[in-house]
């Protein structure tokens, strides 16, 4: 699997978390998590973080957050 659809199918886990949890609509979510720090190292391929279990990168995106 490449580098992009692993991402695909973990974001599928991460973003329904995030509207749960921060009570906002799927295209919010998603603005919320790519304008995150977090968000702009999963999508570095150079960082590995997109390899890492979707709850993992959930909870450093919540740290983040708080």
């Amino acid at each position: 699997m490449g580098h992009g659809t692993i991402r695909a199918a973990t974001l599928k886990t991460i973003i329904p978390l995030i509207m749960e949890n921060f009570n906002c609509s799927e295209n919010e979510a998603l603005k919320m998590f790519y304008e995150s720090h977090i968000g702009e190292c999963y999508s570095d391929d150079n960082t590995g973080l997109y390899g890492q279990s979707a709850n993992y990168v959930f909870s450093l995106f919540c740290e983040e957050m708080e």
